[in-house]
């Protein structure tokens, strides 16, 4: 028995007439579809929809962007996946810096349970309602999030004795180096640092 096709506009559509005054109006690029969720603190219960109604039962990925100097400095990104149609969704909110928090989905796919914690890790977002949020890649106690712009690639240094690095961490010496003030980004951030010079 063949199986309907809905297409991953459609399936955005019947999402955004769930919820008129959240979700904004579909974007479609590459034949890929995205909608913007306008409050951040309402994505588990659409992605519940999205999963219960519209057959969204595979999480791909949430992933994480920082604006940096274009508020709101943060923008997470849930692909979603229709095994059904075989159909993707990105369903996309934007969290302000001073608040850094948005609830969990992990009630609604356990496996944003280590998407989450990683995003938490590298970004230092929240996800309120987490049952286990602690550090997935760097250590407990490390102070920062390394994969926010204003991290440097060099690294910055850290007191955590006898836990890890105490230096800086993790690329001193490496073949990237940043110099911290420069007027601009090639500057600040080259792709690598000068060979030795030959005597």
């Amino acid at each position: 028995m063949k199986v309907e096709t809905v297409t991953a506009l459609e399936l955005a559509q019947q999402l955004r007439g769930r919820f008129p005054g959240w979700l904004g109006e579909p974007e479609e690029f590459r034949d890929e579809v995205s909608l913007d969720l306008a409050d951040p603190e309402q994505v588990a219960e659409v992605c519940r929809v999205a999963r219960d109604e519209l057959g969204f039962d595979f999480l791909l990925d949430i992933t994480s962007v920082d604006n940096f100097d274009r508020p709101p400095r943060w923008l997470i990104v849930y692909h979603l996946y229709n095994l059904r149609h075989r159909q993707m969704l990105r369903l996309r909110t934007r969290v302000p810096e001073e608040r850094s928090e948005l609830p969990t989905v992990t009630g609604v796919w356990p496996a944003a349970d280590w998407h989450e914690r990683e995003i938490y890790d590298m970004m230092g977002i929240r996800f309120r309602g987490h049952p286990d949020l602690r550090r997935i890649l760097m250590w407990e106690g490390y102070p920062y999030h390394p994969l926010r712009k204003d991290f440097p690639l060099g690294g910055l240094p850290s007191e955590v004795p006898g836990v890890a690095f105490t230096e800086v961490a993790p690329l001193e010496g490496g073949p990237f180096v940043t110099a911290p003030g420069a007027p601009d980004a090639i500057q600040r951030e080259p792709r690598a640092k000068p060979g030795p010079t030959e005597s």
